[in-house]
């Protein structure tokens, strides 16, 4: 594995760094925002503005074409590079509530993009900023610059006209338990996998995308994350019960539930709580009990929530009447393990019979992708009057259990229960 990247000064995520039994001091509110300015801020603006070139490209020199995606940390916009006529997709970072400059968060995300450089990875070509003259102070908004992508999967998995033959869930779950396996490979965590973050190509090559959660693997004993990461609806059980020492079976969870959506075409557990949510893993996992995962019991909120009790687990089961390759079956059994330290990696998935018995994967699924003449994504599916997907909300990290908000409701999925089992 890849050395870890240095910890940004003013990183949340960073460890709590021990030395002869004293933990180190978290500095006041005002401490912080000196440290923000003054250790942070200038360092992150002379990495942004040195990328690639010692002068920043202005956004002009594209033309934006239409916004595809809208999230919390920023739009997407596909647009044409006015001297080579190349489809980019522009990512507007959001700058409210930044002291000044170029954001940590998006920080974070260029830096591990340069360094994970794969197939099957989405890849940032370029940086560059706009400067309005109407804008405050001429406060400067910055972009980053990747290769477009026509699809993501949620938006493609919404399409009722795609038929997905069991070559094309192979290949693309292939595709992406590869790159996923880079991305760990080189010490990181994706910490967002959801459909909605799976890019695939109009030449049928998927690639992970979304990196504005990512953060590398630190190697320092005890090293504390925040569990306030992960869509709500692909959150594993360890994240939902408060658990922020965790490693790379958080994204093992969420491939999982996207292999299951390859045969649903929507997420297959829908909680708008965290409590529903740990009941619909329940219900479909089986009782989170100490007997199938004896560290659960110390985890900070397994007293505070009501786990059902006495459940089955009945992955097979529930998703048996959808997914008829038993191959398929036991390896979203295995992606989906309550206790993360038998969840398996995805090196390990990658060599499960699934992938070699016929049908087998093939290199891409350009076959799929050569009847689709639009490009779809989840954003621009869900403006239509017949949107059936809904969007899970991914929070801002923050401390102890909450209440999420409800996402956005289509008639299709109205329920009483106000939460949604998706496995038919």
């Amino acid at each position: 594995m890849s050395q870890p990247m240095d910890i940004d000064p003013g990183n949340a995520d960073a460890p709590q760094s021990q030395s002869n039994g004293f933990q180190s001091r978290v500095p006041t509110g005002e401490e912080a925002v000196v440290m923000e300015r003054s250790k942070v801020t200038a360092p992150l603006l002379h990495y942004i503005a040195n990328f690639k070139s010692p002068y920043m490209n202005d956004v002009s020199c594209y033309e934006i074409l239409k916004k595809v995606g809208q999230g919390t940390f920023g739009e997407v916009f596909k647009a044409r590079c006015r001297t080579t006529g190349r489809k980019v997709a522009l990512k507007r970072i959001l700058l409210e509530n930044e002291l000044d400059g170029f954001p940590i968060t998006a920080l974070r995300e260029v830096k591990m993009l340069q360094q994970l450089k794969h197939q099957h990875i989405t890849e940032l070509l370029d940086i560059c900023s706009s400067r309005s003259a109407n804008s405050k102070k001429g406060i400067a908004k910055f972009y980053l610059v990747f290769t477009f992508c026509d699809h993501d999967l949620a938006g493609l998995l919404s399409n009722k006209k795609m038929q997905l033959s069991l070559t094309h869930r192979k290949t693309l779950m292939k595709h992406l338990l590869t790159g996923l396996h880079q991305i760990h490979h080189s010490s990181i965590l994706h910490r967002d996998m959801k459909a909605a973050n799976i890019l695939v190509t109009r030449e049928g090559v998927l690639k992970l995308a979304d990196f504005g959660l990512a953060r590398p693997i630190f190697k320092v004993q005890n090293a504390l994350f925040t569990n306030r990461v992960v869509t709500l609806w692909y959150r594993p059980p360890e994240l939902l019960l408060g658990e922020n020492q965790y490693g790379t079976a958080i994204d093992i969870w969420g491939a999982g539930c996207i292999m299951a959506e390859l045969w649903t075409r929507t997420p297959i557990m829908q909680g708008n709580t965290e409590q529903k949510q740990l009941s619909l893993i329940s219900n479909l996992c089986g009782s989170i009990v100490p007997e199938v995962w004896p560290d659960v019991v110390s985890l900070p909120y397994f007293d505070k929530f009501e786990l059902p009790q006495n459940l089955k687990r009945k992955i097979s089961e529930r998703l048996g009447c959808i997914i008829q390759d038993v191959n398929a079956i036991d390896l979203i059994d295995r992606l989906m393990t309550l206790n993360p330290k038998k969840r398996g990696s995805a090196e390990e998935a990658l060599d499960h019979t699934f992938f070699f018995t016929a049908p087998h994967p093939k290199e891409d699924v350009s076959d799929l992708m050569a009847g689709i003449h639009q490009s779809l994504f989840e954003y621009t599916e869900r403006q239509g009057p017949h949107a059936e997907r809904r969007k899970g909300e991914r929070v801002q990290p923050h401390n102890g259990p909450r209440r999420v908000p409800n996402p956005p409701r289509q008639n299709t999925l109205a329920n009483t229960d106000q939460f949604h089992d998706m496995i038919f």
